[in-house]
């Protein structure tokens, strides 16, 4: 059996799949087998992977069913017990898998085990993390509180920074389908309220926000954030350890704030008034609802005041 399993959900991304490839090829760990699961793309991206000649590299394509099918058809696919996951356009250092290998030894009982990662803005996602979350990080060792973390909006890893035992996928389920937005936050939640993460705060992996087709961009509004959903019907049923109640609860509000935010900028504000009408959440979040309210009025409707906006704004910061 190998030793690690690397699933890489693939669609239209053409120009940056060889670059994550060649992040597999370049690891110091090369005992793996690739999966990569074409969902339908009109590029010609799987052809780059029939490309490579190595028996480890394997293509199955499907019709376009989206990234949580693709995920889970590959981890049904996949012959080891820990299963690596990597976009099609994101890379890894190479010292990714080994990390990874380590933390596993060090840490078996995790349900899931990370790396920091960077993309074009930042050198690392801790950078921006406040005093007091970041002493709740570990250089390298187990996050026993995920929600303590995540609730001020942090987040530790990605997608492609992510690793995760057979195991775990039996006991929690699959990539919640039918959902582009989230559905990687809803998997990580769902195995925190079970497990303890496994986490090396080494930036391992690469992670591009700048390139085609990417799910960051996408003007569509969204209804309500899977792992809302699945944090609600939790909590409803008493499956959530009493230590994590509260942080949850507040890790809820962000989610939905976070999703009304995305939804203001495609046009949507309905989830944005209805969260402003509601007493339990935040005056914080209500501030700034309101404010990403009026900002994109006012870019829509007066471009030339949102620049004279975006100018002084922009003059004020230079002089502080």
């Amino acid at each position: 059996m190998v030793k690690i399993s690397i699933v890489i959900p693939l669609y239209n991304k053409e120009q940056y799949i060889k670059r994550a490839l060649c992040s597999v090829y370049n690891q110091t760990v090369q005992d793996f087998e690739v999966i990569v699961i074409d969902d339908g793309s009109t590029d010609k991206g799987a052809q780059v992977v029939k490309n490579i000649h190595d028996a480890r590299f394997r293509l199955i394509s499907q019709e376009n069913a989206g990234v949580s099918v693709a995920r889970n058809i590959g981890i049904k696919e996949s012959k080891s017990e820990l299963i690596a996951f990597l976009d099609a356009d994101d890379e890894w250092m190479p010292n990714y898998l080994e990390t990874i290998l380590r933390l596993r030894e060090k840490y078996p009982y995790a349900g899931l085990y990370a790396t920091s990662m960077k993309n074009e803005f930042i050198e690392s996602m801790l950078v921006n993390i406040e005093e007091e979350s970041r002493n709740l990080v570990p250089k390298e060792g187990l996050l026993l509180n995920y929600f303590k973390i995540y609730k001020k909006g942090h987040a530790l890893f990605g997608a492609s920074s992510v690793t995760i035992p057979r195991e775990v996928f039996l006991y929690v389920g699959g990539f919640q389908a039918g959902f582009w937005w989230g559905e990687d936050v809803d998997m990580w939640g769902r195995i925190a309220l079970k497990y303890p993460i496994a986490y090396n705060s080494q930036v391992c992996a690469i992670y591009y926000q700048n390139v085609a087709n990417s799910a960051v961009e996408r003007k569509k509004p969204v209804k309500i954030h899977p792992f809302v959903k699945t944090a609600r019907e939790t909590l409803e049923l008493g499956q959530v350890p009493r230590e994590f109640v509260n942080d949850l609860t507040e890790y809820i509000q962000f989610l939905e704030m976070f999703t009304a935010k995305h939804d203001i900028k495609t046009g949507d504000r309905d989830l944005a008034l209805k969260l402003l009408a509601r007493s339990d959440i935040k005056l914080a979040y209500k501030k700034k609802l309101l404010r990403i309210i009026v900002s994109t009025s006012i870019k829509n409707n007066f471009p030339n005041l949102a620049e004279f906006i975006t100018i002084i704004n922009s003059r004020q910061k230079k002089k502080s």
